[in-house]
């Protein structure tokens, strides 16, 4: 079994981040968490988490006030939901940060 760790900076401030840990096993897949991550306030801000906590594929969406909101994934493999996991936070990390700084205004 391998342990896979690293972090990607997604703005050129590198104040927004993916971290990504996973297990692989013979090429599966066999758990990982994905986590989008802003530095806002002089801290570092769990924004959107995709894991495999609980045994299924999920988001999260972690709200300023704390509320976590989960949404199960229906892929056939961890293998493609870390995939698309990956492929969401790259593409669409700036829509996720404003959301969560409108939210922080409230």
């Amino acid at each position: 079994m391998r342990e896979i760790e690293y972090l990607v900076y997604l703005s050129p401030e590198m104040e927004d981040r993916l971290r990504v840990s996973a297990l692989q096993e013979r090429g599966n897949i066999l758990g990982f968490v994905v986590q989008y991550e802003a530095f806002l306030k002089g801290e570092w801000r769990p924004i959107v988490r995709y894991d495999t906590a609980h045994g299924f594929s999920h988001r999260d969406r972690i709200r300023p006030s704390g509320v976590v909101e989960k949404q199960p994934l229906f892929f056939d493999s961890y293998n493609l939901a870390l995939t698309h996991a990956s492929l969401d936070l790259k593409a669409d990390w700036a829509s996720y940060r404003d959301a969560y700084e409108q939210e922080m205004k409230e």
